[in-house]
């Protein structure tokens, strides 16, 4: 299975270079706007920061319980199952067709193929703005069931009619789906005129069916995940290299997004890395092997785990998501350290909340703060990434345990702010390194 997937990068790979030669070779980049920022189309005015915080919890939640792990007979890891098809936090905005149409996308890591909601559309989920009509681009072709394209969407992810055209179909952990026909047209980033892929094959969506939240206007899905069809899978020279780094939400600027084998390549002293793990079961998301947490000077060590990587990194999670038999030992351990004992019937939909005033950041010493220890990188995080201030006395954790021990633990974005995180497809590793990301 692994050597497929590794040629299935080799042949898309050979297939883009020929296609994608107007794109800066050194890498390109592009903002990274966080659904609650007022500089997204789906931003709510009405909402207060404390309302905009627990969405966002209860997005990561849904999230969570629709990225499950199902076993075959002897109880082994068999396939896991994609998340929902609209739950995401960070949007990008590029420019699909002749003439170029504007779209803003939910950037996820967590998924592979990119896809914009097309007329005609049978069902479709709402959206602010008209649909890509396909008939309109001059550029615009339609993918048959017998070319390379085709073949790269897994076997039971796509299917041919007696038109010889390729339909693919995502189905997610809550029985929503994802179904339309493979197609190629011209993408751009950035500019209008800047960054152009010519040849770019993407998801043209006719069937979108979501009954979770009928409210979430987004048009389409770039995915950044690991699959073959991905955006990072089809940069040919560029590299297949990304990275990013996220500004708190409250910030007054965009985060950014970078892509290539020079520009997204973070360096310094401070940088640490870990081995990037790519499970053949679900080849669209990015697997870590989180050792352990350690809280000052006490580490909870976890379990082996019985998949390729024991943890999802996820920039469409807001929150970190532990094991539940882990994450009772993890809440017992923060109790512990601060001393103090959490507050009863916490607020939904958090866990783990505690009143004063007297938590303080890391001073960056061996002994204080939360680390999480990867397999050869420790990420020191901050208070930033760990509390949310639920009112003017009262702090709650952005950690939650899965619904039961089969769940799978995401390290979720906020934990992520204030890093720069580059995700190395080719070296096999995830790298971190504490940054203003305002400035990056």
């Amino acid at each position: 299975m692994r050597a497929h997937f590794v040629l299935c990068f080799l042949v898309l790979c050979s297939l883009s270079t020929t296609h994608f030669t107007e794109a800066t070779k050194s890498g390109f980049s592009v903002d990274l706007i966080h659904r609650d920022s007022p500089l997204s189309p789906l931003y709510d005015p009405s909402l207060t920061p404390l309302e905009r915080i627990k969405n966002a919890a209860m997005r990561s939640m849904a999230r969570s319980n629709r990225v499950s792990l199902t076993r075959n007979e002897n109880n082994l890891p068999k396939t896991i199952t994609v998340p929902d098809i609209g739950i995401g936090e960070y949007l990008t905005r590029f420019y699909i067709g002749t003439p170029p149409v504007e779209r803003f996308a939910i950037a996820d890591t967590g998924s592979d193929l990119i896809w914009v909601q097309c007329t005609p559309c049978r069902k479709c989920l709402p959206q602010n703005t008209p649909l890509f009509d396909p008939t309109k681009s001059s550029t615009y072709r339609r993918v048959r069931c017998d070319s390379q394209p085709c073949t790269l969407l897994p076997q039971n992810q796509r299917r041919c009619g007696k038109s010889g055209l390729c339909n693919y179909r995502y189905i997610y952990g809550d029985s929503s789906y994802n179904v339309g026909i493979l197609s190629v047209d011209k993408i751009s980033f950035g500019s209008k005129g800047v960054n152009v892929f010519p040849k770019f094959t993407f998801g043209c969506a006719y069937l979108n069916k979501d009954d979770e939240d009928k409210t979430k206007m987004n048009t389409g899905l770039v995915g950044l995940g690991a699959g073959p069809l991905s955006l990072v899978s089809q940069l040919g020279d560029i590299g297949k290299k990304f990275s990013y780094c996220l500004v708190p939400q409250g910030s007054n600027t965009t985060s950014k997004l970078k892509f290539g084998n020079e520009l997204a390549t973070i360096k310094g002293k401070r940088v640490v890395s870990t081995p990037l793990i790519f499970n053949s079961s679900s080849p669209g998301f990015y697997f870590l092997n989180l050792e352990g947490i350690s809280i000052g000077k006490k580490m909870l060590k976890t379990t082996k785990s019985v998949i390729d990587g024991n943890m999802i990194i996820d920039s469409g999670t807001t929150f970190t998501i532990l094991q539940k038999s882990f994450y009772k030992k993890f809440a017992s351990l923060v109790e512990e350290v601060l001393g103090s004992e959490a507050v009863k019937n916490p607020p939904r939909p958090y866990n783990l909340c505690f009143k004063g005033e007297d938590i303080k950041d890391s001073d960056g010493s061996d002994d204080d703060g939360v680390v999480f220890h990867f397999t050869g990188a420790k990420v020191r995080l901050n208070n930033v990434n760990l509390f949310s201030l639920m009112d003017d006395n009262l702090f709650c954790v952005m950690v939650k345990p899965t619904d039961d021990d089969d769940g799978l633990p995401i390290f979720g974005n906020q934990a992520q702010i204030g890093f720069q995180v580059e995700y190395d497809l080719d070296g096999g590793k995830i790298s971190f390194a504490p940054a203003d990301c305002a400035k990056h």
